[in-house]
């Protein structure tokens, strides 16, 4: 079978990469629709648009917080009205999500900067839609990857801890969900096998979360720049983009797509509701005990969930978890990359399997939140 693997036009990251911000939107247009999230455009973009406004005529708009069909045709209209040839994203992943689908409509480039390493978002072609609720909806598979992708690791250092864990959850994900499809030679989102690449990135994620995200998320807690965070930037934003991407997904992301059909599991970040559907393929794929106890131990030693308490669901129904599970089994669901036998009986079970062990290790460490 043919292979495909795909990237984002360019990459840049380290302290002050936002000083090449005018650069990159002079090289790709001309009328530059800045979508921002709330902080970043109070916070980050007054200081850095007089940058792209030297090289580059800018119309700025808020983003309305959730990626949906609705603020996304809102925005569409607008960036169409302002005569704008590229669209710049900043801020976490349903910001650049939403930039992202803008651009494609108007057939124009993109650039992502991401002030939060939250998510993979920023590398891939993916753009997931919630309903106005933040319901998950589906995810769009589009045409191209953004243009350029900046990541300033100095503005993410500013950041809560808690969104760079998030990331790591995300991109915990990866080499799990690219084992199960390289196993099963499932399609990729380009609809072809991984490549060697591929593969490689994503083991690559795996093993520098688990070398360095401790002390990346130190790093963080003090707000310092130190070669733990870049790395761990890197994997959660690169890393993690190229290997989902280019290998695919599998169980962890349709069981974040069924958590986020119980309203409580809302407050919780992406990464998060990743993280713990990890621990769940865990049960599903009949990992080693040694691989489970180091994905288990990693989670706790960033803070990621590892029981559903963890997820505001300690009183959780089974009928509320058949429900999860009938979402994340739902036709067309990456979950169906596992090589196993997938059902949503068998998809519950295993959700308090992964609950039950991570409670197991929580009575024993003293670890409860």
């Amino acid at each position: 079978m043919t292979s495909i693997t795909l990237f984002p036009g360019r990459y840049i990251q380290g302290r002050d990469a936002l000083s090449k911000l005018g650069g990159e939107c002079a090289r790709l247009g001309g009328n530059v629709f800045v979508i921002a999230s709330p902080h970043p455009l109070k916070h980050l973009l007054p200081a850095v648009l007089p940058g792209v406004t030297d090289a580059c005529r800018a119309v700025v708009e808020p983003f309305g917080r959730e990626c949906s069909d609705e603020e996304i045709q809102r925005l569409l209209k607008l960036c169409r009205e302002a005569g704008c040839d590229l669209v710049l994203g900043m801020g976490g992943g349903k910001t650049l999500d939403a930039a992202k689908a803008v651009a494609h409509l108007a057939a124009a480039p993109s650039i992502m900067v991401p002030t939060i390493a939250s998510t993979d978002a920023p590398c891939s072609s993916v753009c997931v839609v919630y309903t106005n609720d933040g319901v998950f909806k589906r995810a769009d598979i589009l045409p191209r990857n953004p243009d350029s992708v900046i990541v300033d690791t100095g503005v993410i250092a500013q950041a809560s801890p808690r969104f760079l864990a998030a990331g790591m959850g995300d991109a915990l994900a990866t080499w799990f969900e690219a084992e199960s499809c390289r196993i099963k030679r499932a399609p990729n989102i380009a609809g072809a096998v991984g490549s060697m690449t591929a593969y490689a990135l994503a083991r690559l994620c795996r093993d520098t979360l688990f070398d360095y995200g401790p002390a990346a998320l130190a790093s963080c807690s003090a707000r310092a720049v130190t070669p733990a965070l870049e790395r761990v930037v890197e994997a959660n934003t690169l890393l993690s983009g190229l290997g989902f991407e280019s290998a695919g997904l599998a169980a962890a992301h349709s069981i974040h797509n069924g958590l986020t059909a119980l309203p409580r599991t809302a407050e919780f970040h992406h990464g998060e509701k990743v993280a713990f559907g990890t621990l769940v393929s865990l049960f599903l794929t009949d990992a080693h005990p040694s691989l489970m106890e180091q994905t288990y131990g990693f989670c706790e030693s960033v803070g990621l969930p590892t029981t559903l308490a963890d997820l505001g669901l300690e009183e959780v129904s089974d009928q509320e978890l058949l429900q999860v599970a009938e979402k994340a089994c739902a036709p067309g669901e990456s979950i169906h990359n596992e090589p196993g036998g997938i059902s949503p009986e068998t998809v519950a079970e295993t959700i308090r399997a992964a609950d039950a062990w991570g409670r197991k290790r929580q009575d024993a460490s003293g670890l409860h939140r």
